[in-house]
């Protein structure tokens, strides 16, 4: 797998112990899945499907028997990690962050049916949901400020 201006050049076989390695257009790493890109890039298809699967086991087994209140509860602590997991450290432009709202809008509209464009930001900041874009603002600070005391642990000399 390559990046740079040069990603979709065809390359030489490599080979490793005798055996071909392909090139890939995509792989995972650590969870998070790259793409052969002329930039550094991530996608994130992987995290929405996952997302849809971990609500649709939640809503599948408690529907409307649940108040909205463990329902959305349910949604922040299992589902919405999984849909935002890699965001601290995968560049994401607007279009990416307005395809993980428009995941979760789509929940809401499986769980309260259709509803105008403003009435899902309300509905999701009643129970608790801030915006997406909001929300990995806040997880990539965290991230970045635990990464640079880190490296400033490890380029301060110990007595």
């Amino acid at each position: 797998m390559r990046f740079g201006p040069k990603y979709r050049n065809v390359c030489a076989n490599v080979v490793a112990s005798r055996s071909v390695i392909n090139w890939m257009t995509s792989c995972r790493y650590l969870g998070v899945y790259l793409e052969s890109s002329v930039k550094f890039k991530c996608s994130f298809g992987k995290n929405k499907a996952s997302f849809y699967q971990a609500f649709n086991n939640i809503f599948g087994k408690i529907g409307r028997n649940a108040s909205e209140e463990v329902l959305f509860s349910l949604i922040k602590s299992k589902c919405l990690p999984v849909l935002l997991y890699g965001t601290e450290v995968c560049p994401m432009n607007s279009a990416d962050r307005q395809s993980l709202q428009f995941t979760v809008n789509k929940i809401l509209l499986k769980i309260f049916g259709a509803m105008s464009k403003d009435t899902y930001s309300e509905v999701s900041k009643y129970f608790g949901i801030d915006p997406l874009e909001e929300v990995i603002d806040v997880r990539r600070n965290k991230f970045l400020k635990r990464y640079c005391a880190t490296c400033r642990q490890l380029l301060t000399p110990s007595d």
